[in-house]
Parts: C-alpha cells; sequence; structure tokens
C-alpha cells in the first residue's frame, strides 16, 4: 500500500530476490515515481510538476512487474482475513502486507474567513496548486521554520518572489542547529530577502479583497498573496490504528520491520523504527532510511528474516544560500555541540566522544572525513 519512495523501493529490492511472487500495489494517487524532496527546490529550477515525475508508473509496472491500481481508497485491512478492502475495486488477500503509507502535512487551526486556503506541498498535485497560485513576484507567507519552511524560502527568494516566514521559535531550524549555525542560516537567507517573524504564530487568516491578511499573536500582521503552511509532517497511521496495529509517533515495527501483527510490515515515514543497532525507536522521515529498510525488508519477505541496520546518515538541507549537512546524534545522547572550526560543528556527548556533526557552507565537501570521526 503506497506508491512514494518506500513502496517503490520496497518492490525493486524485492524483485531482485524474487522474480516470480505476485505483486499487487495500491494507491491513491498515479502511482508514479519522483523524488519527493524535488518538491521544495523546484521553482528555482523552474520545474512544473510533470516535470518531477522520473518514471511514469506504466514503466515502473513494466519494469518490476507489479500489479497497480491506481486512484484507489483503501478502505480497511482485516488482519484475520488477510485482507485489503477497497472503496471500489472490491477486496485482496494477501501472503505479506507493507504499509508505505507515507505521511500527511500537519494542519494548525486558524481563526479567519480564509483560514482554509492555506497551501501545504506534500505531493506532486499538492505543488501543481501551489506553483499556480504563484503570480509573478507574489508575496508569500510561510509558516514554519524547519527544514521544509527553510528550503521553501530559499527557493521562493532566489526565484524572485517576496518571501516572509513566521515561527514561534527564536531562529530557523532551532531544534536541530546549534545557535550559532541557526543564526548564520538565519543571515544567509535574510541576504536573498527572507524577513523572518520570530517568537510569534500566525493566528487569524483573512481574504481581503485579493490579499490575505494574516494576524500574528504578536499583534503584527502580514499582507500576502500566498500562504504556505511549513510546520512538518505525521504518519499516516489511520488505517494501520483502525486495524488495531500498535502506533506512536508512527507504525511500531520491529528490528525487521514487522508491525505487531504478523505478516504485515511497514517502512517509510509513516513507520516507527525500532533498530538492534541503534538501540532507540524514533521516526526517520529521509530518503537513506528508506532505502535501507527496503533492502533489509526485502530479504525478509524473501523467507531471510534480516534486522535494518542504519548506519550514519547526513541530512543535506537544499539551502544554497547556506548549504548545510546534518548528521544528528540519537535521541536520547546526552552531550553538546561544539564549533570546533569555521564551519564545524561536532556533538560530543559526556564522554567526549562525536555523535554527529554539522558542516556548512565549503565545509560539506568533508562529509567522509568528519563521519570516520563519529562513535558509532
Amino acid at each position: 500500500m503506497g506508491s512514494g519512495l518506500a513502496g517503490w523501493s520496497a518492490v525493486r529490492e524485492f524483485r531482485k530476490l524474487d522474480s516470480i511472487t505476485p505483486v499487487l500495489m495500491i494507491t491513491a494517487d498515479a502511482g508514479d515515481f519522483y523524488a519527493k524532496p524535488t518538491l521544495s527546490n523546484a521553482l528555482v529550477q523552474g520545474k512544473a510538476a510533470a516535470q518531477l515525475v522520473t518514471t511514469h508508473a506504466e514503466k515502473m509496472v513494466a519494469t518490476l512487474g507489479v500489479t497497480l491500481l491506481q486512484h484507489t481508497h483503501v478502505t480497511g485491512i482485516d488482519v484475520q482475513t488477510q485482507e485489503v478492502h477497497t472503496q471500489s475495486k472490491g477486496s485482496f488477500g494477501y501472503r505479506q502486507l507493507v504499509l508505505a503509507t507515507g505521511a500527511k502535512a500537519i494542519r494548525l487551526s486558524f481563526t479567519g474567513n480564509a483560514a482554509t486556503e492555506v497551501l501545504s506541498v506534500n505531493s506532486l498535485d499538492d505543488y501543481a496548486t501551489f506553483r499556480a497560485k504563484l503570480k509573478p513576484q507574489a508575496r508569500v507567507l510561510i509558516i514554519g521554520a524547519g527544514l521544509i519552511g527553510c528550503e521553501f524560502a530559499n527557493d521562493l527568494a532566489a526565484s524572485g518572489y517576496v518571501v516572509e516566514v513566521v515561527d514561534p521559535g527564536a531562529s530557523p531550524l532551532a531544534s536541530l542547529l546549534p545557535l550559532k549555525a541557526s543564526t548564520q542560516l538565519r543571515e544567509s537567507l535574510e541576504a536573498l530577502g527572507v524577513r523572518w517573524h520570530f517568537g510569534t504564530s500566525a493566528s487569524s487568516i483573512d481574504r481581503v479583497n485579493d490579499d490575505y491578511v494574516v494576524a500574528f499573536a504578536s499583534g503584527q500582521t502580514a499582507v500576502v498573496d500566498v500562504v504556505l503552511s511549513a510546520v512538518g509532517l505525521r504518519a499516516d497511521m489511520t488505517l494501520a490504528q483502525a486495524a488495531g496495529l500498535a502506533t506512536e509517533r508512527g507504525i511500531v515495527v520491529n528490528a525487521q520491520l514487522q508491525t505487531s501483527t504478523p505478516y504485515v510490515y511497514a517502512l517509510g515515514d509513516n513507520t516507527q523504527y525500532a533498530s538492534a543497532s541503534a538501540g532507540v525507536s524514533r521516526t526517520m522521515p529521509y530518503v537513506m532510511p528508506i532505502m535501507a529498510a527496503a533492502r533489509a525488508l526485502a530479504q525478509t519477505l524473501t523467507g531471510t528474516p534480516t534486522d535494518v541496520q542504519f548506519a550514519l546518515m547526513p541530512v543535506a538541507i537544499k539551502t544554497p544560500a547556506l548549504p548545510l549537512l546534518v548528521a544528528p546524534a540519537l535521541p536520547g545522547i546526552q552531550g553538546a555541540w561544539v564549533n570546533v572550526q569555521d564551519g564545524i560543528w561536532q556533538y560530543i556527548d559526556v564522554h567526549g566522544q562525536v555523535r554527529g556533526f554539522i558542516l556548512s557552507g565549503a565545509q560539506t565537501s568533508r562529509r567522509a572525513e568528519q563521519a570516520k570521526l563519529v562513535t558509532a
């Protein structure tokens, strides 16, 4: 279930090991293959939604030998009879079921007559809608100064749009970066024309003639043409919860990606991984963990139970105004960020060991060197 990167990667890895077993993929959209991270930096490249598709569904089907049910909504999973029920195409039995349903954009509540007109970009259709709203030199308010918010701010400002960002924190990417790195990012995006509103939040959104008037909790207002929410994603667990699977921040799986129910597995943005190597339970909404999970899952599905192993996986943040590469320490590790050199921070734990790193600007080329210093 699901035709995003997680779903197609699972199929691709499975087919490397088993070319015979029938595979059925059910998706609510067209099933075209594209990289979701490209959504936040496509404007400056002048790309429309259709141009972000790297492989159309028909070719994926032919190459991997699957049956694809497009634009099909699943209404329920019966784990007792091992069946998946759909709204329009009947029910299907399974020997093994893989949930790759991804994540949904978090929707905040606002007052005002235009509260429901806030946009989020989490799919090709979302991006197409967003792009259609962007008239030349449009004024855009981004709600959220996290990773996606900063990437969109950079992309929009570099594309000639007027950009404002509102966030209750004190600086961009405040939960991920040490203050000095965050300040550098703030200043770099300011140089592109981005205007920040920190320490406050959007409370109401009203349509006044052709403008949106956004009121902040601080009493300030912003008058813009488009309002984009970039406050994060939440694992899509609706069907899993209805089926009685264990869920917390995501669908809970063990080290072999099996859920709390036999024959049902999960990977991707909807999943909360319990990794044997990491020793912690966490969601990992990035590309590299999906690829590692897909390889391990393929082994398990074809009869060789395999624990997923997550190596150090630095995340490249797409802010060309200040390129950033972040390899955060695992959750629960006590320590602090230390600025060891201009553009290089290391997360040092209480025993003096390096457990993560951040590189900015030209120092991003030193990824391999820094990775060798990190204690597993």
